[in-house]
């Protein structure tokens, strides 16, 4: 499950990655979970983790960036809690980016460079949940979130300030892709060596699991293998949907305003008049003049252009105003007084002089207000439902800022108050399993478990048409076991299973041991006493296993790379349906020289990431400039207390 975030945190691409930390804070904000973001730019206050340069990371610094990193991941993985995140060394590279975030603001500063006010503004201004109905920043949104999630305006600069620093140092350098054709050389052999071998195979579903558990037996594995058995944790999701519906009484426009936005736009229901019009533009007036007395003559305008080295352009159905526009108010003028087919000019125009033809008029007629009416009346009614939807949602976030309860707000505008079933972060809901949620719904159940117990209830949107749900967080179930006697068939069945895996694994060490003494590995599962599939031949080259990443051969083909030749390891199929057995038989070393293909294949690779590198070795060399110094004790103490505070 945490495969997505892994490959970040381990990544040398994570040095970076982290930097950007208002892409954090824009997707905090988005959820609302931030309250955990305030005292990430820290002050001076808890024991220190470590120093840099003259700065300092502070407990408190590592616990809330930690948390910070488990709240964005959330919005991938809603039921990530801080056990999963740690155990996929997700911690210590929280305290990587911590460090060497500061170090980099250290040595940005120590080189004179310097992040103005006006850039950190425009970031502030670009994240979305800063912005008002009309798109833009708005200044009491900002302070009214901020206030909400026990935060600062100088904490949040900080933070910009800081990873801007971290962005103009690092990303020129992450970009490079340059890798010389020397170096490429030793990959590029390495990549062509090829190697042979032989792989067994022992399912699990041949192995006899042996006598029936007894009640000790299951007692005991429940115990110790509990949190498979452990519900996580669900919660009731209340909420009052607010959609076009809800304010269709507000958004009927009456007749004096359908009659007033008719005269307002008179010149849309105008009688009009549209022409198609072909044009030539001709820079100077002499050649204008000999353009138009050809096309007088009977040379169609096209054709006496094209005679001059100009080109022809037709306009159909255009209204006088925006040929004017385009062209000028004396064309437009000209033109548009001209009968069918006539040619007119040439007439100075904004680029040049203008000869055009007219080859159709079209008349328009007008629309009466009665005529106009239908279409008046969905403008209208749009407008004043999104009007009504904006007041609504205003007034709703007043009184949420002002601590009303979700039952009051309800109460307050009239809304219909609904609840969920109890229901994991994935919208599972083990009491009520036909309740499948619907989009809108999934959005109010991601809402209402980035929330924290007390939290004020929250407005998530939903759908494309303006409306919003009020969503709060009704009863918490923890996540706990479910009783032995609920679930007593499912243990008797996995630890059956398990049992079954022991005895393959068994098998398989058993079968290694002959075949690393000498035995043929055809032999050595005879002697299994199982029907056990034929072993087969397999062969690769190193290129193969780069291509095979991802593939259900990949850790095969890496295990066959992992071996010196004549010798065996055992390894674990997918879903612990069994053990292959896999042996070296033949290795063939590469070589690349004067393999032009091979070498710019390996300089390929290698510089897509070798920008990532040098920015790694920049970040060491900067840590190693500012002088960094840790306090294993500290950190050891904020990862425990993490861990013992659980998911928050």
């Amino acid at each position: 499950m945490l495969s997505f975030f892994r490959r970040i945190i381990n990544s040398k691409a994570g040095v970076v990655v982290t930097f950007i930390v208002l892409g954090v804070i824009a997707i905090a904000f988005a959820a609302g979970d931030v309250s955990n973001i305030a005292g990430m730019a820290g002050g001076l206050t808890g024991s220190e983790v470590a120093k840099v340069g003259s700065a300092k990371v502070t407990a408190n610094d590592l616990r809330t960036a930690a948390q910070n990193e488990v709240a964005a991941y959330r919005q991938e993985q809603p039921t990530l809690d801080m056990a999963q995140f740690v155990a996929a060394g997700g911690f210590e590279g929280v305290l990587q980016r911590e460090v060497t975030g500061l170090a980099l603001e250290q040595f940005g500063k120590q080189q004179g460079m310097v992040v103005s006010r006006r850039l950190v503004d425009g970031q502030i201004a670009s994240i979305p949940a800063f912005r008002g109905p009309n798109g833009q920043f708005d200044p009491a949104l900002y302070q009214q979130l901020l206030a909400q999630r026990k935060m600062t305006d100088a904490q949040v600069r900080t933070d910009i300030e800081r990873s801007t620093f971290a962005q103009q140092l690092t990303i020129p350098t992450i970009g490079a892709t340059q890798f010389a054709t020397q170096m490429a050389l030793p990959y590029a052999s390495l990549l062509l060596e090829k190697r042979q071998g032989e792989v067994g195979y022992i399912p699990t579903r041949l192995v006899p699991a042996g006598p029936a558990p007894s009640d000790a037996d299951i007692q005991t594995f429940y115990t110790r293998n509990v949190q498979r058995y452990t519900l996580p944790e669900r919660r009731v999701v209340r909420y009052a949907v607010v959609n076009p519906a809800a304010v269709a009484a507000q958004s009927v426009p009456s007749d004096a305003e359908i009659a007033r936005y008719y005269q307002s736009n008179q010149s849309r229901y105008a009688a009009t008049q549209k022409r198609d019009v072909t044009q030539v533009i001709v820079a100077d007036q002499a050649g204008a003049n000999a353009l138009a007395a050809k096309a007088k003559g009977g040379t169609s305008l096209a054709d006496a252009a094209r005679a001059a080295g100009l080109e022809a352009s037709v306009q159909k159905g255009v209204e006088k105003a925006a040929y004017a526009t385009s062209n000028s108010a004396a064309v437009a003028d000209a033109v548009f007084g001209a009968a069918p087919g006539a040619v007119v000019g040439p007439v100075r125009g904004t680029l040049g002089f203008v000869v055009a033809k007219v080859d159709a008029i079209t008349q328009v007629p007008g629309k009466t207000l009665a005529q106009a009416r239908p279409e008046i009346v969905t403008q209208l009614t749009k407008q004043k439902q999104a009007a009504a939807l904006g007041e609504m949602r205003n007034a709703i976030e007043d009184a949420l800022s002002g601590n009303a309860t979700f039952d009051e707000v309800v109460a307050d505008r009239k809304l219909q108050a609904q609840t969920s079933p109890a229901v994991t972060a994935q919208g599972a809901a083990p009491e009520a399993p036909t309740f499948q949620p619907t989009p809108e719904q999934r959005a109010m159940i991601t809402a209402a478990f980035t929330a924290e117990e007390g939290d004020a209830p929250q407005i998530v949107p939903i759908g494309q048409d303006g409306g919003f749900a009020v969503v709060g967080v009704g009863q918490i179930q923890r996540s706990a076991p479910r009783p032995l006697a609920q679930v007593r068939q499912q243990v008797i069945a996995d630890l059956t299973a398990d049992r079954e895996r022991a005895a393959a694994r068994k098998l398989a060490n058993a079968v290694l041991a002959k075949v690393n003494k000498g035995m043929p590995m055809a032999q050595a599962l005879k002697e299994t006493g199982l029907a056990v599939p034929p072993v087969r031949p397999i062969a690769a080259s190193r290129r193969d296993l780069a291509a095979a990443q991802n593939s259900p051969a990949a850790a095969p083909l890496a295990l066959l790379f992992s071996m010196p030749q004549n010798k065996a390891r055992t390894l674990a199929a997918p879903q612990n349906e069994g053990w292959y057995i896999i042996r070296v038989t033949k290795i063939e070393p590469g070589n690349a020289t004067g393999n032009d293909a091979a070498i710019r294949a390996a300089r390929g690779d290698i510089g897509r990431l070798i920008g990532r590198e040098y920015v790694s070795q920049f970040a060491r060399a900067v840590r190693d400039t500012v002088v960094v110094k840790t306090d294993p004790k500290a950190i050891a103490k904020v990862r425990s207390e993490l861990l013992n505070n659980g998911s928050n």
